[in-house]
């Protein structure tokens, strides 16, 4: 008797009856027939710098400190240069969201306050279209900058983020893919 009060007691603690946990641990075995379309339509954010650059993977906190702008340096001894989409895009919306864990007007408040601390960073050169920022990369060997995996060429090298590329699962800066036209 007592060691089924006690197995009362924790069903009641946790919250949840025996059969809902059942069921939910059934439905994560079993995927739905909409998990693959939901699946397709996110695509990967990539990271892309120029070809000069010799970084080919950056570790996760790595992009943090980069697009931040605590690492002010590439291991070439070449200056950061930050590319951003323009407020409002998907693209910027990600690694705001991913990256910063802020939203525009914390990322400008971050800013503010570094030239407060007398640290003087640089905002980074925001350009309207992706065309614009594969040329800007492709033409500035500092420059890091993203783009959405499908508007990607071979005119900007990708970084692989963790050891992973934007296709790959497990990739961490996924956004909705475009609509189809």
């Amino acid at each position: 008797m007592k060691a089924a009060t006690s197995v009362l007691l924790l069903v009641m603690a946790v919250g949840m009856p025996m059969d809902v946990a059942s069921s939910q641990t059934d439905s994560l075995q079993q995927p739905h027939a909409s998990t693959a379309h939901r699946a397709s339509s996110w695509e990967g954010l990539a990271i892309v710098v120029n070809h000069k650059n010799l970084t080919d993977n950056v570790a996760f906190w790595q992009l943090y400190q980069i697009f931040s702008e605590e690492k002010k340096w590439w291991s070439s001894r070449r200056r950061v240069t930050l590319v951003a989409m323009p407020r409002g895009t998907a693209e910027r919306q990600t690694v705001l969201r991913v990256i910063h864990r802020m939203n525009d007007g914390d990322l400008d408040k971050y800013f503010f306050w570094s030239v407060y601390r007398g640290e003087f960073p640089s905002y980074p050169t925001t350009l309207a279209t992706p065309v614009e920022v594969r040329k800007f990369v492709s033409n500035t060997p500092g420059a890091i900058g993203y783009l959405r995996a499908s508007d990607v060429d071979n005119s900007v090298k990708v970084l692989r983020v963790n050891g992973l590329l934007p296709g790959d699962d497990g990739y961490p800066l996924r956004l909705r893919a475009h609509a189809a036209k």
